[in-house]
């Protein structure tokens, strides 16, 4: 089974490889499965005591914990225990395993607040007024030995999903960003990534402008699902602020990839997606990916893709010789 992956992969790289920029050629693919994987399978304990059965299921280990701080209220981006304990437990337990962290920038995060409401609490965050919520986060984590979390702050600030969105005023939301990472990285123990996340492709405002800058920014990471804008992989990888542009963007400041969501969602049972991800990730220089499993984005808790599933299982994992109940 190994070798028939391993040609696989060989063949999808061919097919991503010919569309490379000459910019992007430069940045080194490495084999899928030496990309850390993860999976969102819950936000606290029911995330963590999900990840055994599921790398059963898959056949290999989870290296990305995922998870979410709550936005509802300053006191959620402090980081609730619920959420830091039993994920801080789990990094620690093996070496090779990381934590990434979604951390909202305004409260409440969701539903999202208005533009003027989203603008003012953006110039109030950059002028300092929110510091303290996110040394005390920095600190909690130092202190569960977590120190070296990778920090999604503020994802999808291209969007109009969240409050932390970026398009009612860039500039501060730029020096927000910068603020909060400053914060942060002023904690004693601290060595943390910080993870610059948009969701693909053209949204209320070009993610581009939002780029707070390279010494605040160790990942260049996009949310990419199966979802218009766009019908099919190749408008994916070119529509404008797509996977090109990022995988272009970061190549240009020495950065990484990351793909902290991706999945299925406007498609239905798309496997083909999933294998274009697959080749995607294995051709470019990619810290950690993790898919969102959950209807309608998921292969595993999510039973209503057998295809993708399969797929899935085949290019990211091993297929067992008797395939699993409920597959």
């Amino acid at each position: 089974m190994a070798l028939v992956v391993a040609l696989a992969a060989l063949l999808l790289l061919g097919v991503v490889n010919s569309g490379r920029s000459a910019k992007d050629a430069g940045s080194a693919p490495q084999p899928v499965n030496a990309v850390p994987l993860g999976a969102f399978l819950g936000p606290g304990q029911d995330g963590v005591n999900a990840i055994d059965d599921f790398e059963k299921w898959l056949g290999t280990a989870v290296a990305v914990g995922r998870a979410y701080l709550p936005g509802h209220s300053w006191r959620d981006i402090e980081g609730p225990d619920w959420v830091l304990d039993p994920w801080s437990a789990w990094r620690k337990a093996r070496s090779d395993r990381m934590l990434v962290l979604n951390v909202p920038m305004i409260a409440p995060n969701e539903p999202p607040l208005g533009d003027g409401a989203t603008a003012e609490l953006l110039r109030r965050g950059a002028a300092g007024a929110f510091d303290p919520h996110f040394r005390t986060l920095a600190e909690r984590l130092v202190a569960r030995d977590a120190g070296d979390t990778i920090i999604v702050l503020g994802w999808e600030m291209n969007g109009t999903t969240y409050s932390g969105r970026c398009a009612p005023e860039p500039s501060a939301w730029r020096e927000y960003w910068r603020r909060v990472v400053a914060v942060m990285r002023s904690v004693p123990g601290q060595r943390f990534r910080f993870d610059f996340t948009p969701v693909r492709g053209p949204q209320a405002v070009s993610w581009q402008r939002c780029y707070p800058g390279d010494d605040v920014v160790d990942i260049i990471g996009m949310d990419s699902y199966d979802q218009r804008p766009g019908t099919n992989f190749s408008d994916f990888v070119h529509q404008p602020d797509g996977l090109q542009a990022q995988a272009d963007f970061a190549a240009a400041h020495r950065k990484p990839l990351s793909y902290p969501e991706w999945g299925l969602f406007d498609f239905g049972d798309n496997p083909g997606f999933v294998r274009d991800m697959y080749a995607w990730i294995s051709a470019h220089n990619v810290a950690y990916q993790s898919i969102t499993d959950y209807c309608p984005h998921g292969v595993w808790q999510c039973q209503e893709f057998p295809a993708s599933g399969r797929a899935y299982r085949e290019l990211f994992g091993l297929i067992p010789t008797t395939p699993p109940r409920g597959r």
